[in-house]
């Protein structure tokens, strides 16, 4: 279920805690369909999928990520020192251009969160291939393999024998 579907979610059906007690199936059937607020006193009590919450939770978590590592790219492109403690201090190794590009790709990423569950694996893998990009690009080991100049030998053409 994503995200949209809950920006109604407190204008959906009242039900009373004692017509939970009397039609406890009923009630559930509704609740599969859609939230239910189950009211008793001044007092008022959600009732929905496990699912459903489980994913309102990884929003929650997930725009949270969201928000840090894009408030990172923006202070790192107006020239703002981050340490590499930081746990998205990995970010400062990409120049203006990459940020750039890096801001956008999230942004997108994000903006797919109101239609689909699936944009939060993506918006995961993003911030992951960055993050192992990032890492490569600093590794002094993988720098010198790539700038290694070894002499390479050109191979020669197989000879073909002529008995076999």
């Amino acid at each position: 279920m994503s995200i949209a579907i809950f920006s109604n979610a407190f204008s959906d059906e009242l039900i009373t805690a004692t017509e939970l007690n009397r039609q406890p199936g009923r009630i559930l059937d509704k609740a599969y369909e859609h939230p239910i607020t189950i009211t008793r006193n001044d007092q008022s009590f959600a009732l929905l999928r496990r699912a459903d919450v489980a994913c309102l939770v990884k929003g929650v978590t997930q725009s949270k990520v969201v928000f840090e590592v894009l408030s990172v790219a923006f202070r790192l492109l107006l020239g703002q020192e981050i340490g590499a403690e930081h746990p998205y201090g990995w970010l400062r190794v990409f120049d203006a251009d990459e940020l750039q590009d890096f801001i956008k790709e999230v942004s997108e990423a994000f903006r797919l969160t109101d239609t689909s569950n699936e944009a939060w694996d993506l918006l995961d893998a993003i911030i992951h291939e960055w993050r192992e990009s990032a890492m490569a690009i600093a590794s002094p080991d993988l720098a010198a393999a790539f700038n290694d100049q070894t002499d390479e030998i050109p191979l020669t053409q197989p000879s073909v024998s002529g008995g076999r």
